[in-house]
């Protein structure tokens, strides 16, 4: 795989691409737990808490309006520490956060919820910078690298929480503070790694130049309205497939499942993106997958809810891949990169938080799934016609080297 990491010898080159791979492989591995492990715990949750579905929304969407308020610090965070002392900070607070939510009260769960989400955000914008920095020729690839790792990570912790909880005679409490673990086990390894690595320093940068851009607008919504899908899955699935007859358990593997299948679907990404530098028609397809998904789970018939999740995953993992891919291919060099990251995920994720809010709260007032999935294939249909202009092989402009005047 040609790096592409410049400066330094030959042997320097390697030492920091292998660091990189190994950083971005753990960081991703840390990140989607904290919220793929909610959803098959909502229900003991509740009851055991005493809350209604609307705070079960308010907890599913709370993540992401960090992952929105949060993501706008992080192009400043990555000029003053860079990029590994930035994610490696990240991996401290998610340690934290993790540890808070164990303590299981409404007050801890929601603090542990925002540090949570903070440590989410700053890593999330980081790390698309640091893979255009190495791999400037090979971004496809080593972003579905690290969308795969995502999806793995989520699909594990999905998977895993109820039978723990089972294990260790806890409904939630204790899964969710053992999250903490492996992401101390990633710390300590990327402690090691990056000491032993080149760390490259980041050159001043405008990144405000990139709110008068038009197509940055346009990533920035095209990013939202896949975040607002994925979290509604997020948050949502297992509670819908229990609607439809399927046992608490079943559906937290399903929402597993769909996780995994959703490495699958991002591994497809850089073979699609190389044989097409405009990825309009790959946007048209997936948005048809996504809408038979949703459609295929809350209208088919029960026997159809499997295939549907399979479809799902798929079309997900694929968005997701191509989102985070958008960030790189649409940027001229690594510091654009995480200007333009900071810009789509914070401005994206606001606009994602309404997604799981919203469909608790249609789905407490009408108490069925109707009006939640015409919601659902409305965003489909908005994302479809965003990503038609993003989706055009062009570029924003370079934020380096240019100075803005309050």
């Amino acid at each position: 795989m040609d790096t592409g990491v410049q400066g330094g010898t030959p042997r320097t080159q390697r030492v920091t691409a292998i660091a990189t791979v190994v950083v971005v492989v753990l960081v991703a591995l840390a990140l989607r737990p904290p919220f793929t492990a909610v959803a098959p715990l909502l229900d003991r949750i509740q009851r055991d808490l005493g809350v209604s579905g609307t705070f079960s929304g308010v907890l599913t969407t709370l993540p992401v309006v960090c992952l929105g308020a949060f993501a706008f610090i992080a192009p400043k965070l990555r000029q003053r520490f860079g990029d590994e002392r930035v994610l490696l900070g990240c991996l401290v607070v998610l340690v934290i956060g993790n540890a808070l939510r164990a303590f299981g009260d409404i007050a801890t769960l929601l603090a542990g919820t925002v540090v949570v989400g903070a440590g989410i955000a700053v890593a999330n914008v980081a790390v698309p910078g640091l893979i255009k920095r190495d791999f400037p020729h090979t971004v496809p690839v080593v972003t579905a690298v690290y969308t795969m790792c995502l999806t793995l990570g989520g699909a594990i912790a999905a998977a895993s929480v109820v039978p723990i909880g089972h294990a260790v005679g806890s409904e939630w409490r204790a899964p969710l503070g053992l999250l903490a673990v492996p992401v101390l086990i990633a710390l300590v390894i990327s402690l090691v790694v990056v000491r032993g690595s080149a760390v490259a320093a980041p050159k001043p940068v405008s990144p405000g130049l990139l709110w008068r851009s038009p197509l940055a607008w346009q990533v920035t919504v095209f990013m939202g309205l896949q975040s607002s899908l994925a979290y509604v899955v997020f948050g949502w699935l297992p509670t819908m497939l229990q609607s439809r007859g399927m046992s608490p358990e079943l559906a937290g593997l399903a929402l597993g499942v769909q996780a995994a299948i959703q490495a699958a679907g991002s591994m497809s990404i850089p073979v699609l993106c190389r044989r097409l530098r405009d990825q309009r028609g790959i946007i048209v397809v997936l948005s048809l997958m996504l809408m038979a998904g949703f459609g295929g789970i809350l209208l088919g018939p029960p026997v159809l809810a499997w295939p549907a999740v399979v479809v799902l995953g798929l079309a997900q993992g694929a968005a997701f891949g191509l989102a985070l891919t958008l960030l790189g291919l649409r940027s001229p060099d690594s510091d654009t990169t995480t200007a333009l990251s900071g810009m789509a995920q914070g401005g994206g994720y606001l606009i994602a938080a309404a997604g799981p809010l919203l469909i608790g709260l249609l789905h407490d007032l009408t108490g069925a799934w109707t009006v939640p999935l015409v919601l659902i294939l409305a965003c489909s249909a908005g994302w479809l016609a965003c990503g038609l202009s993003v989706g055009r092989p062009v570029q924003v402009p370079s934020v380096i080297g240019r100075v803005t005047r309050n």
